[in-house]
């Protein structure tokens, strides 16, 4: 750096010092002596020559007019060289002799070493602060290895102090100390020259670094120094006439322990920075602890107002104690105080510097990524947040959470967070929470989370919480408007109501059935929706063959009326459902279904369809979706939209040979569940409002019989089809329940109990009626029907097994599989003809034997001898 020439005014400040005082003395130029002629009669600073030598400084020093040398012995000199560069290598290379002004910092630093007065004594028991010719700056450039200006070279004023020297405190026995007198140079000898005395010292002075580097080296503020930021060591480092009022460690104690925490992590740069500007002063001029009046007002740089007080006894700023003064830097000056100069309010605690000190660094990440960061900043408005720690995040991975940034993970988060303060006191079991996270497949309302407690097994007086199945970790913390509970695992919000049921396997059946059809994503997306499932069992207890028509091919429209009636077109939890007074809920098929409760809190749901007393018992689950909720329930819903006629389970019983002989018989109105036509032959037989049950042999089951000649008869063709249709009417009050253990009977008829049902054949045949028994043996074990009264040779073309049934909607009635067809009994001559004939053979030898019987007793009377009476028969006994 090129030095510049003093104005005139500063030359005869230095060489011709006007102002005398008594620690300053006149000298001139003529005097036999200078400080030079000093340093050169005394061994003990050849060192020092040397370097005043190489910075040029030996005419400064011969012209100044009264001056104080702190000298650095030869022993100081040699100590000092072995831990500084740049004074090491001007003192032992001669080939920067003519670049000199390489030293520019050199001669800065040897100028810290003189004072523009002679200080002839010393402070006693106390310390002195003086005036150096030290004018630090900021040196933007390296020094230039151009020749400097003629000599003597002598310090500029201005710099980084505002125009101001640097200061240097001095005791009665050392230099450079610190306000309480200690440490700093011992001062070992004294030398008086005709322009100033020479103070021999131990040490060579170090002028004062920027406040970045002497706030680095105060112990007594090195929590805050563990803090610093890169944005505070430039403060600190680069701003001119800086005044800090800087707290002790002790002063962080009055924060909380999160508080600190917060602190010490990462993310509290803005915070850190600001606490900084609280405490620092720029204004024109450094403010030593001698400018404080008895009251000073100054501006922080955040803007706030320090006040400060100076009275005997102690000096406060803002109410804060000054524990040391006047720390010298070369851009400024540093003040110790006892507390945090942060007025009330002015640094929130939001959640985000909690969740930070909490270690839960990487669920505040996350939340910045997809621009979350205001749920946890904003301390107006009231949250639960459910926290999982870096110690849960790092056990699931990045593999298990959607990628950073992305949608799915701004919807995972946001179910983290509820609206309002839910204390454990407020929470219990079975309760649903409104959380944050707005799905679009429910419009107008949020998602809603599960609630868990229980008491904890081993203290039974603390209640164990769990959201979403994730159980918390310790209590939780209050941070102003916001509780934070830390959990077990991070939550994932609800999927769509086919995925969330697809893990029970119990539901797997109605899904499936779901899956085969159109519907499925319909279901999958319908917003607003409660979706009911029935169990696996709910098939079979429909009825075989009418869950065979429904998953057929041909009965898809029938199958998706029945899955769209098990969707509410509305959501209802649990405990609407409980609690609610509404009954009746419209369904994505567009019919309603009817919800009853008893008195013991079962709940059962009744189809708008089906058949007589169809119900179906609900199990409230609340499978939170994506869309709404999913229900559990015993048995499938039909509405009234299917139509399950004979027909149609004839073709699922595999029926179709005895379908077509009940068209060609003239019965395909029974199929079809209609009336019969005009003039239909069996009229006088057919009941009006009667339904039918018609037990239907299988396909195979006709492998033996001449269909042709069948054919080709048509009163035997009806005879097989009347034979083989019962009469079905529903029982008083509606119901044919006879199974307790079920809601309502699958069967189209009661079959237990060895029942015995009239057929349509029954009027024109003592055969026509049929039975059925239950059989548990190794030839047949289940149901079987046979003809009442047929007696065969064995009985075998008279019964049939039972395989399996299913009910009609329409009037009652359905269809019963058997494995055989049963042919209209029509017993043999011996049977038909034999009993009359015994009973007419057999009356007549009675009759003939009886009269028989009679002839011989009169016989009997007519031999036997008789007495006639006094007179003779004729005689009247008033004869005498």
């Amino acid at each position: 750096m090129r030095l510049c020439l003093l104005p005139a005014t500063l030359l005869t400040l230095l060489f011709v010092s006007p102002v005398l005082s008594s620690s300053q003395y006149p000298l001139t130029s003529t005097l036999s002596t200078t400080l030079v002629d000093a340093l050169s009669n005394d061994p003990n600073y050849t060192s020092l020559l040397h370097l005043l030598q190489r910075a040029r400084l030996i005419p400064t020093l011969n012209k100044l007019n009264g001056c104080t040398l702190f000298a650095p012995t030869n022993d100081a000199i040699r100590q000092y060289l072995r831990g500084n560069d740049l004074w090491r290598s001007a003192f032992h290379d001669d080939h920067l002799l003519l670049n000199d002004n390489v030293h520019e910092q050199l001669r800065q630093q040897l100028f810290y070493h003189l004072l523009n007065h002679t200080t002839q004594e010393l402070p006693n028991h106390s310390t002195r602060i003086y005036k150096t010719l030290h004018y630090p700056r900021v040196l933007l450039d390296p020094p230039s290895r151009d020749p400097p200006p003629s000599p003597p070279w002598l310090p500029i004023p201005g710099g980084t102090l505002g125009g101001e020297p640097q200061l240097l405190r001095v005791s009665e026995s050392s230099v450079g100390v610190d306000a309480f007198g200690k440490g700093g140079a011992k001062i070992v000898n004294t030398s008086t020259a005709g322009n100033g005395i020479i103070y021999g010292i131990t040490k060579v002075l170090e002028p004062p670094g920027d406040l970045a580097e002497v706030v680095s080296q105060q112990s007594s503020v090195s929590f805050l120094n563990k803090l610093s930021t890169t944005a505070m060591t430039k403060l600190l480092n680069s701003t001119s006439e800086l005044t800090l009022f800087l707290p002790v460690d002790t002063a962080w104690d009055a924060l909380d322990h999160y508080e600190r925490l917060y602190l010490e992590s990462e993310y509290s740069t803005n915070d850190l920075n600001r606490i900084l500007n609280l405490h620092a002063v720029v204004e024109e001029g450094v403010r030593y602890s001698d400018t404080f009046g008895k009251t000073t007002n100054l501006t922080t740089l955040d803007g706030s107002k320090l006040e400060i007080k100076v009275s005997s006894m102690s000096t406060t700023i803002s109410g804060a104690g000054l524990v040391e003064s006047d720390i010298f830097a070369s851009n400024g000056v540093l003040h110790l105080v006892d507390s945090l100069l942060v007025p009330p309010g002015t640094l929130q605690l939001t959640p985000e510097k909690y969740l930070l000190a909490l270690n839960g660094t990487t669920f505040v990440s996350l939340l910045h990524s997809v621009d979350l960061g205001s749920l946890i900043n904003n301390t107006d408005v009231k949250y639960t947040i459910l926290v999982p720690s870096d110690e849960v995040m790092s056990l699931h991975g990045d593999k298990e959470l959607p990628e950073r940034g992305s949608e799915d993970l701004r919807k995972l988060l946001q179910y983290h967070f509820l609206p309002g303060n839910w204390t454990s006191e407020k929470l219990a079991d079975g309760m649903l929470l409104e959380t944050a996270l707005e799905e679009d497949g429910l419009p107008g309302r949020r998602q809603v989370l599960s609630v868990g407690v229980s008491l904890d097994d081993k203290k039974l007086a603390e209640k164990s919480i769990r959201f979403a199945g994730a159980k918390t970790i310790g209590n939780p913390i209050k941070v102003n408007n916001t509780l934070l509970y830390f959990i077990s695992r991070p939550l994932v919000p609800p999927v769509d109501p086919l995925q969330t049921a697809l893990p029970f396997l119990d539901l797997s059946s109605f899904l499936a059935a779901i899956f085969s059809t159109s519907q499925a994503e319909i279901l999958r997306k319908a917003p607003h929706t409660s979706l009911l499932i029935p169990h696996n069992s709910a098939f079979k207890r429909l009825g075989l063959l009418v869950s065979a028509h429904l998953l057929g091919t041909s009965a898809k429209q029938d199958l998706e009326s029945v899955l769209l009636h098990h969707a509410l077109d509305t959501i209802e939890y649990a405990q609407s459902l409980r609690n609610g007074s509404q009954h009746t809920f419209s369904t994505l098929e567009g019919s309603d279904v009817r919800f009853d409760r008893l008195k013991n809190g079962s709940l059962y749901v009744s189809p708008s369809g089906g058949w007589t007393g169809m119900q179906s018992e609900l199990f409230v689950k609340d499978l939170l979706t994506n869309t709404g909720v999913v229900h559990e329930l015993s048995d499938i819903l039909i509405p009234r939209s299917v139509n399950l006629t004979i027909g149609k389970l004839v073709k699922a019983a595999q029926g179709s040979t005895m379908a077509s002989l009940a068209a060609k018989a003239g019965f395909e109105w029974v199929l079809n569940g209609t009336a019969p036509p005009e003039g239909f032959s069996w009229d006088n037989e057919v009941l009006p409002g009667v339904g039918w049950t018609l037990l239907c042999p299988t396909d195979n089951a006709f492998k033996d019989v001449n269909l042709t000649q069948l054919y080709a008869d048509p009163d035997a063709l009806r005879g097989i089809v009347a034979q083989h249709l019962i009469p079905t009417q529903a029982l008083e009050g509606g119901s044919l329940i006879i199974d307790t253990d079920a809601l309502y009977n699958n069967q189209p008829i009661p079959l237990d109990n060895s029942p015995t049902y009239n057929t349509l054949l029954s009027s024109r045949s003592a055969y026509g009626d049929l039975v059925f028994r239950w059989r548990d043996d190794l030839q047949s074990n289940g149901y079987i029907v046979g003809i009442k009264g047929a007696r065969g040779t064995d009985g075998s073309a008279d019964w049939a097994r039972v395989l399996s049934w299913g009910r009609s909607t329409n009037a009652g009635g359905g269809v019963i599989q058997i494995d055989r067809l049963l042919q209209p009994y029509h017993p043999p001559w011996w049977i038909s003809y034999g009993a009359p004939t015994v009973v007419g053979v057999g009356s007549c030898i009675l009759i003939c034997l009886f009269f028989y019987g009679v002839r011989l007793v009169w016989q009997r009377d007519t031999t036997e001898a008789t007495y006639e009476p006094i007179g003779g028969f004729g005689r009247d006994d008033d004869d005498d």
